[in-house]
């Protein structure tokens, strides 16, 4: 393992802070630096930049950010035992590390700082499916965040990067196309970690796309719900789901109503989520 600063082993800050991974927290921590410096390098160039991380834990994530340069890391830790560790990492940085000790779901993690920053996060298994929903819901759209590199479990990995088509093809799949390029780019094994989980992750990077096709967000979720909430039958059966005529629906939106949901692209769930509105008036 090369040293990219000259702070202690994550070994040796682990053991002198007991900060021994909780389950309860879905912690399990990423040792190998050559790794956390790949993840930092999937972000682009850093220098100058302001990244957010969450559950950065001992640090060993951090300290690749701010070897890469980055200008200004808010790290959103909710592990009171963790604070030590890093307020040892922000002395070695002064200026350029910022803790901030709360659970990510209550903090506005992407309002962080005076410019768009860029979230890079090793997520704690437990919350990472809720946090990139809310990374990826806000009314204004561009998001405040300007590229997001975040490690999940493969299976949801391949759910964020699903297209039509794909068995892993579903509703988050279709949030993540409709307002992002969403790019799975390298698997991890779970050896790299202590504890050992049982999956293997991978790290996913997600570009914003700066004009995504014109929906309400509260109508294509509700769509995608009744589509996918019974993928295996035609849209003409899943959608009566909506309290519309499904035939109806579907010819005002150019959907083949014996179609199923998981071969319809985006494009086609938003045309029914706009047709839907269309209905109803609103």
């Amino acid at each position: 393992m090369s040293q990219i600063d000259d702070l202690p082993p994550l070994r040796e800050v682990i053991e002198r802070h007991g900060l021994q991974a909780l389950k309860s927290l879905g912690q399990n921590f990423l040792l190998d630096l050559n790794l956390t410096s790949r993840i930092a390098r999937t972000a682009g160039e850093l220098a100058g930049k302001t990244v957010v991380e969450v559950g950065p834990g001992p640090g060993g994530l951090t300290r690749a950010i701010l070897a890469a340069g980055a200008a200004k890391v808010y790290a959103v830790e909710r592990d009171r035992r963790a604070i030590a560790a890093l307020t040892e990492i922000a002395d070695h940085y002064p200026g350029r590390l910022e803790i901030i000790e709360g659970d990510a779901l209550e903090v506005d993690t992407a309002g962080l700082g005076d410019a768009p920053p860029v979230i890079i996060a090793n997520l704690p298994y437990n919350i990472a499916t809720p946090l990139l929903t809310g990374w990826l819901s806000p009314s204004v759209w561009p998001p405040r965040w300007s590229a997001m590199v975040l490690m999940f479990q493969k299976e949801v990995a391949d759910r964020i990067t699903a297209a039509a088509g794909d068995d892993a093809y579903g509703r988050l799949g279709v949030l993540c196309g409709w307002r992002t390029y969403a790019t799975s780019m390298f698997d991890i094994s779970p050896k790299a970690f202590v504890p050992p989980p049982k999956v293997t992750s991978t790290v996913v990077h997600f570009a914003p796309r700066p004009q995504p096709l014109a929906c309400v967000q509260a109508d294509l979720e509700a769509v995608t719900a009744a589509a996918f909430g019974q993928r295996r039958k035609m849209l003409r059966q899943s959608l009566k789901a909506l309290g519309d005529d499904p035939l109806a629906l579907c010819a005002a939106a150019g959907v083949e109503p014996t179609a199923r949901a998981e071969t319809i692209a985006v494009k086609g769930f938003v045309d029914i989520a706009n047709a839907w509105r269309q209905r109803r008036g609103d």
